[in-house]
């Protein structure tokens, strides 16, 4: 039979006991996940037989492999459960084969080669060969499988990369495309059923390279710049630099030409002689007299605070989980120990799965806050003066849920779920 379909068979129940017996049928083995027995329970006279249909509606699934499966069905007596029979034979699922495959990423870059990765998925009911190839127009791109050929079992997956590595690099200029074709393709792996022989089937999955330039292309710009500037730099610069040197060079020299013919024709005929004559000179003397200096300098400063700490109260959280189902409403609350009073400071309210609904949250009669669910996944709030909670009164999380979110897992929740984690000073309570 093929799976996804459905088909029948009957059994005869006989009674040959000398009473009235009632049987009761069950499918047991292989077959029992997708089979049924119409009716379930027979009631006989002594001498009497009825038939019953065994309904056969195997999945379209790998679960179920193709071949012989061992079909078996309990007859129970009632009254003699001792006798009980488990007639058997046997049910021929045909094989189907389904492949899957992807290739990821669809599209990536670089300067010579890129690696790729092919997943691919044998969900029929028989194992296969798989065989892989890849194609580019033209030649340009060399592909190559590591392996190019995998054995599946039914409902086992396999990654197989995948390299392209270009002929040639691109050293300037726009990037290039190179599209290319990655084939995977599956034959019947022998599994020694007398089946006719399947040609297997193909899938072709479409990827891309971009091949970047090794230089890009304002790079060009800036090497055209710099041998610009170089060259106006030797032909233009440099020598005037060269120029003016050489000039202040040459006046410097006239210069001191000049001086030193000066010096040797302003000197006098007896210059030589000398008179000498009285001088008195006074040389410097250190201040004899007292000498003074004082700083003064004064600094105030004062502060003062006050705050609750280890002395007034303990610091002290609360957790409120909340769980409701779809359309439904349902409040969470902690209440404050008798004789405390609790100072709140601080809340942080979260929303992991993303649920849809409203969440709002009262401090004993006062309404703080209504929050939206699908505006945020996790919020918080702060207050600088604590909220004084007195004791006996609660802190109540109220949330109606239109639709519960989906985690990280992947799967959506079956329920809503909100935490709240309320912190703060718990002290004793002052009457």
């Amino acid at each position: 039979m093929s799976p996804g379909g459905e088909a029948t068979t009957t059994l005869t129940v006989r009674n040959d006991s000398d009473i009235v017996e009632a049987y009761a049928l069950e499918v047991v083995g292989d077959c029992a996940a997708w089979s049924t027995v119409e009716p379930a329970r027979v009631s006989l006279y002594p001498g009497t037989f009825e038939q019953v249909t065994i309904r056969l509606a195997p999945p379209r699934s790998h679960e179920v492999r193709a071949g012989r499966t061992p079909l078996g069905v309990r007859v129970l007596p009632a009254e003699h459960p001792e006798r009980v029979v488990v007639p058997e034979t046997t049910v021929t699922v045909e094989a189907f084969r389904e492949l899957r495959a992807e290739l990821s990423p669809r599209r990536r870059r670089g300067w010579l080669g890129a690696r790729y990765r092919t997943a691919v998925q044998n969900r029929g009911n028989t194992p296969v060969e798989v065989g892989f190839a890849a194609r580019q127009a033209g030649e340009d791109l060399k592909l190559v499988f590591a392996p190019d050929g995998r054995s599946l079992a039914p409902g086992e997956s396999a990654d197989v990369r995948l390299r392209a590595r270009t002929r040639k690099p691109i050293w300037f200029g726009e990037p290039v495309t190179w599209p290319f074709e990655a084939e995977v393709a599956e034959a019947a792996a022998g599994d020694g059923s007398a089946e006719e022989e399947h040609p297997g089937q193909k899938e072709t999955l479409q990827g891309e390279f971009l091949q970047l330039p090794v230089f890009p292309k304002w790079l060009l710009i800036v090497l055209a710049a710099l041998l610009a500037l170089l060259i106006a730099w030797f032909t233009l610069v440099r020598p005037a630099v060269r120029s003016a040197a050489k000039e202040a060079g040459t006046q410097a020299a006239e210069e001191q030409v000049a001086r030193g013919a000066q010096q040797q024709g302003g000197q006098a005929p007896g210059a030589g002689e000398a008179t000498g004559g009285q001088g008195t000179g006074g040389g410097e003397t250190g201040g004899a007299g007292p000498g003074t200096g004082a700083g003064t300098g004064t600094g105030t400063g004062s502060g003062s605070g006050t705050g609750s700490g280890a002395g007034d109260g303990q610091q002290s959280s609360a957790t409120i989980d909340v769980q409701t189902a779809g359309g439904a409403e349902k409040t969470g609350t902690y209440r404050v120990p008798a004789g405390k009073t609790f100072g709140v400071t601080d809340i942080v309210v979260a929303n992991f799965q993303g649920d849809e609904g409203v969440v709002t949250i009262s401090f004993g009669e006062r309404k703080i806050t209504t929050i939206a669910l699908e505006t945020f996944r996790n919020q918080d709030y702060h207050w600088v003066t604590p909220i004084q909670i007195p004791q006996n009164a609660t802190v109540t999380v109220s949330v109606t849920c239109e639709k519960p979110g989906t985690p990280a897992s992947g799967k959506q929740a079956s329920e809503c779920r909100q935490v709240l984690n309320v912190s703060g000073v718990l002290s004793d309570f002052a009457p």
